[in-house]
């Protein structure tokens, strides 16, 4: 549900811990009931699909919609076509995102013209199985004081990092291991 923020150098960009699944090409994109003038007219190009969303990156490199992103939370309503006549495709609904270059809902049609649909269908459904596994519907538990004696962490516990990924800790392993096995 963000416009134009999921492409880099003609590619897709990817977040820490996202990964592609699969890719289809030769697919057309149409928005219907919006008013933004990006998402006007049919777009040809490359979908994506990831572990967390769904990426539409334009053929066309000076149209207004270069990449287009689905986020799985901001979908809804997603259905499956397959017409008599006409190639299979994917229709439903996407919420915008607060900074995602856009306001609204939008409905979505992705036809698959050169096959694939059912095999993008289906692995989509078993990513975003895959993602909902941990997240929880329920509210947080209230808070509660701790029953016994704390004490407060020493300042480097809580103090930032310029390094935001994971640190590996450097107590771990104090000591050297021995020379010999048996020692």
């Amino acid at each position: 549900m963000s416009l134009n923020t999921a492409h880099v150098n003609g590619g897709v960009l990817i977040h820490s811990g996202e990964c592609i699944l699969l890719f289809s090409e030769d697919v057309t994109l149409d928005f219907s009931g919006t008013d933004t003038q990006a998402m006007k007219g049919n777009k040809t190009g490359r979908i994506y699909l990831t572990t967390h969303r769904m990426i539409f990156t334009n053929n066309k490199q000076n149209d207004a919609l270069l990449s287009f992103s689905f986020p799985f939370i901001t979908l809804h309503d997603v259905e499956l076509e397959q017409p008599v006549f006409g190639a299979n495709y994917l229709k439903g609904k996407v919420r915008a995102q607060s900074n995602g270059n856009w306001i609204g809902e939008a409905k979505f049609k992705i036809v698959f013209k050169k096959g694939g649909c059912i095999d993008f269908a289906q692995a989509m459904l078993k990513a975003v199985s895959m993602a909902s596994r941990n997240a929880s519907g329920d509210v947080p538990p209230p808070y509660s004081a701790p029953t016994g004696p704390w004490y407060q962490a020493p300042p480097p516990a809580y103090a930032p990092n310029g390094y935001y990924g994971w640190i590996p800790p450097t107590n771990a392993f104090p000591d050297q291991p021995p020379r010999k096995l048996h020692e």
